[in-house]
Parts: C-alpha cells; sequence; structure tokens
C-alpha cells in the first residue's frame, strides 16, 4: 500500500469514527427509526455540511477524491472536531496549514442551556468571523434563514451581504459598514488563515457592496447596539443587543437581542407561538 492509499484509508477510518459519535440530538436531528449504526448516518453528514452524499460516501470509502479546505472544514463543524482532530483531518486529506487558530466548534451542553433559558429573548453564540455556531428558539424564529444555512453561509455578514432575510435592519447601510469593520479588526489576527482568506475571498465575489466596505480599510470593536429591523411579517422591531465574551471557545461571544418595546416583545412571542 502507498503512502497516498495509507492516507485515504486513515482517512476514511477517522471520519467514520467521528461521524459515530455524534447522535441526531446533538445537531437537532429527529432521532427517526431504529438505527443499525451508531451516530450519524453519511447522508445526515453530507446534508448537515452542505456537500453531496456520494462524494462524501466515496471520502469515507477511502476513494482518490481532492477535498477542498472549504469541504473538510464543513465537514469538521458537522462533526464537532476539536482542534487537534481539525489539524489530524487536514494532514490526512494533504492539507498541511490551515486549520484555524482558535476552537470554534464546541458548543458545550451548558452554553446551549443557557442560550435556551434566555429564550423568549433571541441569543445566539457567534465567532470573530460572525458564523453563528448555537442559538435558540427565538433566534430561529426571529433569524430562520440563518440558522437553516448551511455551513460556511450560517454567518451574519454573508447573509446580509448575500442572502435576502425577511428581518433587515431599517439603518442598514450604517450597521454593514460597522459590521465590516468589526470583521476587519478580527481579520488582523487571522490574516494568515487561509480560512478567513477563503472567507473574504469568496464574500468579496458574491457581494460588491462588501468588496467596496472591505477595501475601505475600516476598523472598529464590537460592542453592544441598539438595532430597529424591518420583520416582513411584524413591521418594525426594536432590539439593544449585548454581547458576553464566551470561554467556551476563544474568540466567541455570546449576543443577546433585548427588545426595548412591548410591540417587539409581543412580536417574538407571537414568532415563537408558530
Amino acid at each position: 500500500m502507498t503512502m497516498a492509499e495509507t492516507k485515504r484509508s486513515d482517512l476514511a477510518a477517522f471520519l467514520r469514527t467521528r461521524r459515530e459519535r455524534i447522535t441526531p440530538e446533538m445537531v437537532r436531528l429527529a432521532p427517526g427509526p431504529r438505527r443499525r449504526t451508531p451516530g450519524l448516518r453519511r447522508e445526515e453528514v453530507a446534508q448537515l455540511a452542505g456537500v453531496g452524499v456520494t462524494w462524501y460516501t466515496w471520502l469515507e470509502q477511502g476513494r482518490p477524491i481532492n477535498a477542498s479546505t472549504q469541504v473538510l472544514d464543513a465537514i469538521a463543524r458537522t462533526l464537532r472536531l476539536d482542534n487537534a482532530e481539525w489539524q489530524h483531518l487536514y494532514r490526512l486529506a494533504g492539507h498541511a496549514t490551515g486549520v484555524p487558530n482558535d476552537d470554534t466548534t464546541r458548543v458545550t451542553p451548558q452554553v446551549q442551556a443557557i442560550l435556551d433559558q434566555l429564550s423568549p429573548m433571541p441569543a445566539c453564540l457567534a465567532n470573530s468571523r460572525s458564523d453563528v455556531l448555537a442559538w435558540n428558539p427565538a433566534y430561529a424564529a426571529l433569524f430562520p434563514e440563518v440558522v437553516a444555512a448551511p455551513d460556511g453561509e450560517r454567518n451574519t455578514l454573508w447573509q446580509s451581504c448575500v442572502a435576502p432575510l425577511a428581518c433587515v435592519l431599517v439603518n442598514r447601510d450604517k450597521e454593514l459598514a460597522r459590521a465590516v469593520a468589526v470583521f476587519r479588526g478580527a481579520y488582523s489576527r487571522h490574516a494568515d488563515d487561509p480560512c478567513w482568506q477563503d472567507f473574504v475571498r469568496r464574500l468579496s465575489r458574491e457581494s460588491p457592496e462588501f468588496a467596496r466596505l472591505w477595501a475601505r480599510q475600516d476598523v472598529a470593536e464590537p460592542g453592544p447596539r441598539e438595532k430597529i429591523f424591518k420583520h416582513a411579517e411584524m413591521g418594525r422591531l426594536r432590539f439593544s443587543t449585548t454581547s458576553f465574551n464566551s470561554s467556551a471557545a476563544p474568540e466567541t461571544r455570546m449576543i443577546v437581542y433585548t427588545p426595548v418595546d412591548d410591540a417587539s416583545r409581543e412580536a417574538v412571542a407571537r414568532l415563537l407561538s408558530r
């Protein structure tokens, strides 16, 4: 067996064992009928990672196919790999570098419990790249497109620039410019990370608006904001946003949306009741 064949065999075994340790409940899937094997099915991993079922099956079978770092990142997030496992995945797939420096994939049960207890106030856990890592039911009700997006696009900056949302900022131009400036401040700490570089390239390609704001070189720090949204069904909603740094993983923060008036509070309650 050649070195390349050995690596593909090791990659197949590694992916299979990581998949078997993730239960449907951990990724918010219904348990469904009795399962013959532990953990997730291959098609479930493929769906959650946003890749083809056949392609993922071939990868787990050790076939000679190439996996981009973007696809590996999506699989790593789906399988909840820690930093050491992420690096191991890259090496087995033939990518020696490009692993995120911060462990942003570990959402502990304690963090999820805190998020859930905050409902009916919308709240989420996000990293410094604006990836939404976890959320509570109120956040999902307010921003369904964000939580339903595939890995790599479950990102508030991406969604604001690329995807049409039911809940949009009234003063979007000002807030988007600030969001890009905050992202620029975080990017300076990760400028050598191919994952961050790839995200900027993809977003610049998909959104001329982001490319224009990115070229301004503005930098800002995250902080509390008052945000006014226009919801497609509920009308104008007003929230104050507060961020709390989380020790669950470096450079993650819990963001809580507190309604500032009764109309906004009642609108969230109505969305939750559906």
